[in-house]
């Protein structure tokens, strides 16, 4: 086995197909010790139940969101629209990430190769990676985990891609930001903007309290085609910080971080495989990744041991381990999320805080087992079918009213994806 690339997805996957004995090369430009630059955070559950927890340099049991519209209080209510999620938030220590998986591919004798992959060939059972110093490196099978622009995995097209952008700040401020000892997944609250402003695309504060007197502060877009430009996203942190009369007094890090949210699935027909950003992984509804690497890795991995165990080589064994990584249920999931994604990046800047105020309403296992993808597609509908009974009737009528290419993705999913089972 050859894996490209050396971020967390391609360690990752490298870890666990050594951890089945395969003999894996990985080849990368950079040594895969190299510092990842970075923010991954991610809901506790998800690790606690990997047995990773101690993976986490900070986790918050204070976890909330604003969806008022801000300002003054009226009527002797809030307008902020707080809710507190009930649910533990985790930010990874990167390097103890980074090392966990590098000692894994240590312990199963996983060879590293430096140069830059640029061109390959394929035989009828092996794969030919030619890097560009002239060196050749042969494999009964690549993955591909290079990233959002890969290497080798050939990428369709089906219209614009949007993609998720966000400035964030590591620093010491004038005042707290956020409440001490909390973390704020979404505050979309617009009250520090002008009329003009609110008629342009929201983004929302993403931020959480590292600590000794320390906050990391994001303005983040959810999806959009084109993207929020980052100096807009600069310019909107600094103006919603000092709205609330805070000043930024040093800054330790920025962090300027865009991807792709909607692109289609890669062919799983190709000969090289897909991971991580490469095999279409990120979620489109929420941006989230590392916990679906976390769980499909091992997936992808065994689908390959088992498909070499059954003979299977070359093309064969290309496409027994997209399915593995791609089942037909992932793939029904995947369309249906492309869809709902497609109706958020329409909604204004109410409608979106009137659907995501209802959307933390729903029991905690089935908002939470959204953004995480967990949910079957049978629990998927059921949690949609609960958020229209619950939302107000300017979100009923977003959902319902078909615009631009809604209908196109509608019919794709209809059309080619997986009827549940469990529905």
């Amino acid at each position: 086995m050859l894996v490209v690339g050396a971020g967390p997805a391609a360690l990752s996957i490298a870890a666990e197909l050594g951890a089945r004995g395969m003999d894996v090369a990985a080849l990368a430009p950079q040594d895969p010790a190299t510092p990842w630059t970075n923010t991954y955070g991610i809901w506790a559950e998800e690790v606690d139940g990997l047995g990773l927890s101690h993976l986490l340099s900070h986790r918050w049991s204070h976890t909330l969101s604003y969806f008022g519209p801000g300002g003054p209080a009226t009527g002797g209510r809030s307008s902020d629209d707080l809710i507190r999620h009930g649910r533990d938030y985790g930010l990874f220590d990167k390097a103890a990430l980074q090392e966990h998986w590098l000692e894994r591919c240590a312990q199963a004798g996983i060879c590293w190769h430096r140069g830059e992959a640029s061109a390959i060939h394929h035989e009828a059972t092996t794969s030919i990676v030619s890097t560009s110093s002239g060196e050749r490196l042969q494999a009964s099978l690549v993955v591909d985990a290079t990233g959002h622009d890969p290497v080798f995995v050939g990428r369709g097209s089906d219209g614009p891609v949007a993609g998720q952008a966000a400035y964030g700040i590591v620093g010491r401020f004038s005042a707290d930001p956020i409440p001490a000892e909390h973390f704020v997944f979404m505050d979309y609250r617009p009250d520090h903007l002008t009329e003009a402003e609110r008629r342009e695309p929201p983004t929302f504060l993403y931020a959480m309290d590292l600590g000794e007197g320390v906050f990391f502060v994001e303005e983040t877009s959810l999806a959009l085609a084109p993207p929020v430009s980052f100096p807009t996203l600069q310019a909107r942190l600094h103006k919603r910080l000092a709205h609330r009369g805070v000043e930024v007094r040093e800054v330790l890090h920025e962090e300027f971080c865009l991807f792709p949210m909607n692109p289609p699935l890669p062919d799983l027909r190709q000969r090289v495989v897909g991971f991580g950003g490469a095999g279409g992984m990120v979620h489109p509804a929420s941006g989230y990744m590392v916990g679906s690497l976390l769980r499909r890795a091992p997936d992808l991995a065994e689908a390959i041991a088992t498909g070499l165990k059954a003979g299977h080589r070359g093309q064969e064994l290309a496409e027994a381990a997209w399915l593995g990584l791609w089942t037909p249920e992932l793939r029904w999931k995947h369309a249906f999320f492309r869809f709902g994604l497609e109706k958020l990046m329409r909604f204004d800047e109410a409608r979106l805080r009137h659907h995501f105020s209802t959307f933390f309403q729903l029991p905690l296992e089935q908002w939470s087992g959204f953004l995480t993808n967990t949910l079957s597609p049978g629990e998927l509908l059921q949690a949609m079918v609960t958020l229209y009974g619950k939302a107000p009737w300017d979100v009923r009528w977003g959902l319902m009213d078909l615009k631009g290419r809604e209908g196109e993705l509608l019919w794709r999913m209809l059309r080619n994806g997986q009827a549940p089972r469990d529905a």
